[in-house]
């Protein structure tokens, strides 16, 4: 299926959406929205997409909303911009982004700012670029994150800092974010792909299934206590022992080989 402002592509088990109005530093449009959401709800179902891996076309990450289109919802009933067909919400995409099951990689090529940023940050890893820059501008135009900056930033960065970047909308650079703990790791822009693509295809081998239940006890964890977390993984545990994975796991270990995951 083809979407509109965005290339989405599946090769060998790893879905990539690649936003792509680099004219307009891929801030994004109804159609960009629609398309992340629809692309995001195939690669969460297919059970051949193990991975899936958001980036942005030309030199910009994402700029966040456009803000001509934002413009336009003030002079039309309702607050649709005129010509537009939008099907999904801003909400509904940051939703589907914290919702999805599979490991989400975002290989951020540039600038990330305002919604572009919070998109990065719903991301279970932020490969970044060495050129690559970030900010929570909102407060620039006298509102606040709308897609769950101030609930990822405060976890990856600690409360003051995260205070920090959303009362200045200050940028930051690649460095700075990535002691900050704001992105998993920099490498040269030109590396950026080829690293990327290195760790997708690490998941992909790995097995599916724990991957995939290890992703939801991380998350769910944090919200619980320890003992409550031991009560939410041990039924998994037991689920997982009897799959063919663990099976060929044990079975590879032994045999001193490679293990083939077949996600049964």
């Amino acid at each position: 299926m083809d979407y509109q402002d965005i290339i989405y592509t599946k090769e060998e088990g790893v879905a990539t959406i690649t936003l792509n109005r680099p004219d307009a530093r891929n801030s994004y449009s109804p159609e960009m929205l629609d398309g992340i959401y629809y692309s995001m709800e195939d690669a969460d179902k297919d059970d051949g997409v193990r991975v899936l891996i958001l980036t942005g076309a030309g030199q910009t990450f994402c700029a966040g909303a456009d803000v001509k289109v934002m413009a336009e919802k003030f002079d039309q009933p309702g607050g649709t911009p005129k010509g537009s067909e939008q099907k999904v919400s801003e909400r509904q995409i940051y939703s589907s982004l914290h919702k999805f099951k599979k490991p989400l990689i975002a290989a951020i090529n540039g600038v990330a700012v305002g919604a572009g940023l919070d998109i990065a940050l719903a991301c279970d890893i932020r490969i970044a670029s060495d050129r690559a820059r970030f900010a929570e501008v909102y407060i620039r135009r006298g509102i606040i994150p709308v897609g769950g900056g101030t609930y990822y930033l405060p976890r990856l960065v600690g409360t003051d800092k995260a205070c920090l970047l959303i009362w200045t909308g200050d940028m930051i650079d690649a460095k700075e974010a990535e002691r900050m703990g704001l992105v998993t790791m920099v490498v040269p822009h030109e590396e950026l792909e080829s690293a990327t693509w290195e760790l997708a295809e690490k998941l992909v081998k790995g097995p599916p299934l724990a991957i995939k239940k290890a992703k939801s006890a991380i998350y769910e964890g944090l919200e619980m206590d320890i003992e409550s977390t031991l009560d939410y993984v041990a039924p998994i545990i037991k689920e997982l022992h009897d799959t063919e994975d663990h099976k060929e796991g044990a079975q590879a270990f032994v045999e001193k080989r490679e293990p083939f995951f077949k996600g049964r």
